[in-house]
């Protein structure tokens, strides 16, 4: 089962919105640098996983994205699932968008499925089942973690400017 950069470059992306959660917004362009991935491909990936409701996009000078939900409770069945669509083991495997899952093309030769269905069948469910049990809270944690929060420096203030100033006194005779 081999998955598209599609599939990988929408993981990294949600990865890193992930170390960002709860910071803001992150410009596709801050990603795209940061894991070295071609921009015109993130827009595309984004796209996707904004339809999914899995990210939130916020316009403007400050604007960007943002992962839409808590990264515990994002896991990559969905995510692969926005991203690849139905995902099959063999291309003897044929989509059936109605049910959201993988058929046996040779059941139509009324073989009832050919003698290694049930493997991939396995494999199928087997894979799945990873993807579901992985959350990108995960997948955060395994990269580092959270990004370091950059803080803004402190205004720099003169003392001299803020000191009352200071009147000579002469003792009174």
């Amino acid at each position: 089962m081999i998955f598209t950069t599609k599939a990988e470059y929408g993981v990294r992306l949600l990865v890193e919105l992930g170390r960002h959660h709860g910071a803001g917004p992150v410009s596709l362009k801050a990603i795209a640098q940061a894991e070295g991935l071609p921009l015109a491909y993130l827009e595309r990936i984004v796209a996707l996983l904004k339809k999914a409701q899995l990210v939130e996009s916020t316009r403007g000078a400050h604007g960007g994205y943002r992962l839409a939900r808590d990264p515990a409770s994002v896991h990559m069945d969905e995510v692969i699932l926005a991203l690849e669509g139905v995902v099959a083991p063999m291309s003897c495997f044929v989509d059936d968008t109605q049910e959201g899952r993988v058929l046996c093309s040779h059941v139509a030769d009324d073989r009832g499925g050919c003698a290694t269905r049930l493997l991939w069948l396995r494999v199928h469910g087997g894979v799945m089942d990873k993807l579901a049990e992985t959350s990108l809270a995960e997948l955060v944690a395994f990269a580092g973690g959270p990004a370091p929060r950059v803080e803004a420096p402190a205004p720099a203030v003169l003392s001299s400017t803020l000191a009352a100033p200071t009147i000579p006194v002469t003792p009174a005779t």
